[in-house]
Parts: structure tokens; C-alpha cells; sequence
């Protein structure tokens, strides 16, 4: 549509020359020419301008028409770019995941549920990609991907054997293709129960932290592969598709149906989750706006309503802690995910006072995969850090009964700084990963370049 305005000022009025009358007359023709009297005009007076030109109102002849409003303008085209409101939302979902894995409070899992949060944010920028070729769309997921989690294992992986691991005998004839989940985690990578010692640098348990956010790297991956033929089903039956994993959950989640090993763990994630994923397809796809707001939050407040009842009678040795509880996670997952998205922005830059995050929103989204892989064993770095103020003469007396109580926020504390470490040490594999060029701290900040003369 042209957005060339349209002037009807000027419409169905002749040309100006025609509102005064010409002072030139054609020629005269007499009688004296042609024999008789004929007819003859009178001259034509001297021409003299007036003196003060009538208003236009009085003179203009009256339109053949009621001009017409001019048409709306359309709305600018929206700038292609990132969705500020989801980058925020998955921002609050890193903090509250390190801050879980710190002070392990179960109630956490309730007030935010960040990991059904991610996996409904990737879901979305899935579909949106589909629109391309899906072969072309999961290998560039997954060559973003592998590139990060082969530095993390290159890193974690030596420091286990030189730690005295030794995965032929822990894991057997399978040992070798296990290990290598290391460089394609399609199943849970292994690692030693028991590492270090608990009075060295490392903790006894430091390979378990390390590696358990890899589960996630896992469910990811098979949501990726899977995410085609899940949107192909998506567009068809959309209600089933959505539904489906949480039945599953009802059933391999509640030991209905018991499925040992990883294997069981693999389904069971891909399970509770999987609805989440699927509710970003539903987000990209704008199936929110084609129901009735009130519709969609009441459904999901009654879908939360049955995952804190289930969550109550199913209670795990954390209590409220709904990671030991596949059901009350998927159903309370899915239903906060909903309402989140119901009223979901669209955002091309943070509003108001959420402007001052916006660096801070921007780097952990271009650095999203190295906080999640980094943080725990991170975490547990801070712990020998911390440990060297009981080195300092007088510290104990001083201030060590307030630094026990407080250990545990000393070490939240502690651990961002050092996360930002860890972003400019390996932060930019995630670029080359991704083909751009590398960057130490990306947080949006544009270089200021200088004007050069010859």
C-alpha cells in the first residue's frame, strides 16, 4: 500500500486561469469588410488589476464532490529483531536456576519454574525457524550447540581421570560410547559419584554438580530432532499434540509405568517438559490470541490448582521441591507457562525502568548455554575462594559466626563474578558456533568508531 498522502484539496476545481475572465477579445469583425454594417463590438476597457482580490470562498466555483477524510496511514512495519519481553523471561530463568542450585530452596520451583520457562522460549524460536527447510534448521541447532559442550567436556572430562576415574570399570563394556555422550549427548553423559577429597580444592562431589546440567543439554537436543514432526502434528491436531506429554507424564511420571536407567529418566524429561516446548509452537503460531483470554487463564489456574494438589500428597524428600515430582512440574509448568504467554508483549526494547537491565538481558541471552553448562561447577569453585578468609589473622574472631550464617549469600554473591569471568575466558565459542564473529562481552554495547581522514 502506498503511503503517499492523498490531498483532495485540489479535486474538482478547475484550473486557476478559468476563475478570472480573459480581458483579450477575438478579433472584430464589421460590416465594412464584408459589404455590410455587420456587428461590431465595443472595445474592450483599459485592464486594470483590483485592487483587492475577492476571498477564494466567493469565487471558486463549488466542488463537484465532498472531499473525503484522507486514509489512515498504516502502522510502520515492525524492525525484524529479538522479543525484549522473552529475552527477559529467559534472563529471570538463568538467575533463578543459579539461585536454586546454591540455596536449594524448594519453593522455588513454585514461585518460577524455570526450566518449563526455557524450554517454552527455545520451543518458540524452533517454529519460528521451521519455516525454513527442517534439515538445514536442526543442524544449525545443533552445530550452535555441540561446540560449547565439547569445550565444557574438554575441560571436565580430563580433570575426572586425573581425579583417579575409571569409567571401565564403573560403566563396563560400554564405557567408551557413554563417554563420548560427551561430544553428542544424546544420553546422559557418566561421570564419578565420588572425586577429590573433601578437604582438597575440589569437593568429593564436584563431578556430579558439574554435570548435572547436562540433562537439559540432552532434552534439548531431542526436542530439536523431534521438533518437525511435533509442529507437523501441532498444525493437525493441536490440542492433542499440546496435551500428549502431559498424559505421558501421568503415566511413566507416577510409576504407572517404570522405565529403568537413563532411558527412563530421558522419557520421563522429554515427558514434562515436552508440553512446554509445544506451548511455544502455540505462542509462535498465535494460537493465544485466537481464544478468549479468560478462557485460556482459567483452564491454566485449574491445571496449577491439580499440580499443587498432586504436589501435596506426593511430597519427595525436599518436600515442595517439584523436580521430584514429574507431575506436579509438568502440570504446573505448563499452566504458568500459559498465563505468561496469554499476556506476553511484544517488546523491541525494554520499557521503563527495565531499561537498565537491558545490557544485562542482552549478555546473558547471547551467553545463555555458557552460564547454564558453567555455573555449577562454578559454584562449587567458590567454595575454596571463600575458605581462604579463614586464612586471614583475626577473621574468625572477628567475623566468623556472621560468615557461617551468611555462607551461603557470600557464595551467590561470588559466583556471578565469576561467571562473568567465564564469559570472556570461553564465552566466544558460542559465536563461532554460531558463524558470527567473537566477542568477549556481548551485551549490545556498539563500538564507537572514529571518523578518519585522509
Amino acid at each position: 500500500m502506498s503511503t503517499h498522502r492523498y490531498d483532495p484539496s485540489g479535486a474538482g476545481h478547475p484550473d486557476e486561469r478559468a476563475e478570472w475572465p480573459a480581458y483579450g477579445v477575438p478579433e472584430q469583425r464589421t460590416g465594412e469588410r464584408y459589404g455590410h454594417q455587420g456587428w461590431a463590438q465595443e472595445p474592450p476597457p483599459v485592464y486594470a488589476p483590483p485592487s483587492e482580490y475577492p476571498p477564494a470562498s466567493e469565487t471558486a466555483p463549488p466542488s463537484q464532490y465532498t472531499p473525503q477524510p484522507p486514509p489512515p496511514q498504516p502502522e510502520p512495519a515492525r524492525k525484524p529483531g529479538r522479543d525484549r519481553y522473552l529475552d527477559l523471561l529467559r534472563t529471570l530463568a538463568l538467575v533463578r536456576v543459579v539461585l536454586y542450585h546454591i540455596f536449594g530452596w524448594a519453593w522455588l520451583t513454585v514461585l518460577f519454574p524455570s526450566m518449563g520457562v526455557m524450554f517454552a522460549l527455545a520451543g518458540s524460536l524452533m517454529a519460528r525457524s521451521l519455516n525454513r527447510p527442517a534439515l538445514g534448521v536442526i543442524r544449525g541447532r545443533i552445530r550452535r550447540l555441540l561446540p560449547p559442550v565439547w569445550l565444557f567436556g574438554a575441560v571436565v572430562v580430563p580433570i575426572m581421570f586425573l581425579q583417579g576415574w575409571e569409567p571401565a570399570k564403573q560403566l563396563g563394556g560400554t564405557w567408551i560410547p557413554q563417554v563420548l555422550t560427551y561430544l553428542f549427548p544424546v544420553g546422559a553423559p557418566p561421570y564419578p559419584w565420588h572425586s577429590g577429597s573433601p578437604s582438597g580444592l575440589l569437593e568429593e562431589t564436584w563431578a556430579v554438580q558439574a554435570a548435572g546440567p547436562l540433562w537439559y543439554i540432552r532434552a534439548y537436543l531431542w526436542f530439536v530432532i523431534a521438533s518437525p514432526l511435533l509442529l507437523w502434528a501441532f498444525r493437525r491436531l493441536p490440542w492433542a499434540t499440546l496435551l500428549a506429554p502431559l498424559a505421558l507424564t501421568a503415566v511413566v511420571g507416577t510409576g504407572l509405568v517404570k522405565i529403568p536407567g537413563e532411558t527412563g529418566n530421558a522419557v520421563t524429561d522429554f515427558a514434562v517438559y515436552g508440553s512446554c516446548w509445544v506451548l511455544g509452537f502455540a505462542h509462535q503460531e498465535g494460537t493465544f490470541k485466537q481464544l478468549p483470554r479468560y478462557v485460556t487463564v482459567s483452564l491454566a489456574s485449574l491445571l496449577m490448582a491439580f499440580g499443587l494438589w498432586w504436589a501435596s500428597n506426593h511430597l519427595g524428600p525436599d518436600g515442595w521441591d517439584l523436580n521430584d515430582i514429574p507431575l506436579a512440574q509438568a502440570t504446573w509448568s505448563f499452566g504458568c507457562v500459559v498465563i505468561l504467554l496469554q499476556y506476553a508483549p511484544s517488546w523491541q526494547e525494554l520499557p521503563g525502568r527495565l531499561k537498565k537491565f537491558d545490557k544485562l538481558v542482552t549478555l546473558s541471552n547471547n551467553r545463555a548455554v555458557t552460564i547454564y553448562l558453567w555455573h555449577n561447577a562454578l559454584i562449587m569453585a567458590t567454595i575454596p575462594i571463600l575458605d581462604l578468609a579463614w586464612d586471614i589473622p583475626g577473621f574468625y574472631d572477628s567475623f566468623g559466626p556472621a560468615f557461617e550464617t551468611t555462607y551461603t549469600v557470600w557464595m551467590f554473591v561470588l559466583v556471578w563474578p565469576l561467571i562473568g569471568l567465564m564469559i570472556v575466558a570461553v564465552g566466544w565459542i558460542e559465536d563461532l558456533a554460531a558463524q558470527r564473529k567473537p566477542r568477549l562481552w556481548p551485551d549490545g554495547t556498539k563500538r564507537k568508531t572514529g571518523s578518519h581522514s585522509r
